[in-house]
């Protein structure tokens, strides 16, 4: 059996209080990640779905991505037979708010809709 002396007492605290706070940080900074990553991948959705919604010639393209993100901007331009849609958002990550997610997806217009036009901003 080990003795410990009176020197060693206390050590294990100290070393749990100071590496606690570096693992808290970690797991914070990984489900912070993990936050945008989702932020993003509804975003990229929402896009693509305002993409086809502007490629039928419908309206409602910006409805689509403000349910998603309220914050979101939308602009669509044409190129050709192509519609594009692409929406910025600030992240809702309290840890980095300067982190601005974004998406940008394409799809084909109908002919009456063909053309090239100049980009308009939505919301």
């Amino acid at each position: 059996m080990r003795y410990r002396s009176r020197t060693e007492e206390g050590s294990v605290t100290a070393e749990f209080a100071v590496a606690l706070p570096a693992v808290i940080l970690v797991l914070a900074i990984a489900l912070g990640g993990m936050q945008l990553a989702g932020e993003q991948l509804r975003l990229q959705g929402a896009v693509a779905d305002a993409a086809r919604i502007l490629g039928r010639g419908g309206a409602g393209a910006a409805a689509v991505v403000h349910r998603v993100s309220p914050r979101a901007r939308l602009t669509d331009s044409r190129h050709g037979d192509l519609v594009c849609a692409a929406a910025s958002a600030p992240g809702s990550l309290g840890l980095l708010p300067a982190v601005t997610v974004r998406a940008r997806a394409c799809a084909l217009s109908d002919a009456s809709t063909s053309g090239t036009a100049p980009a308009r901003a939505f919301g």
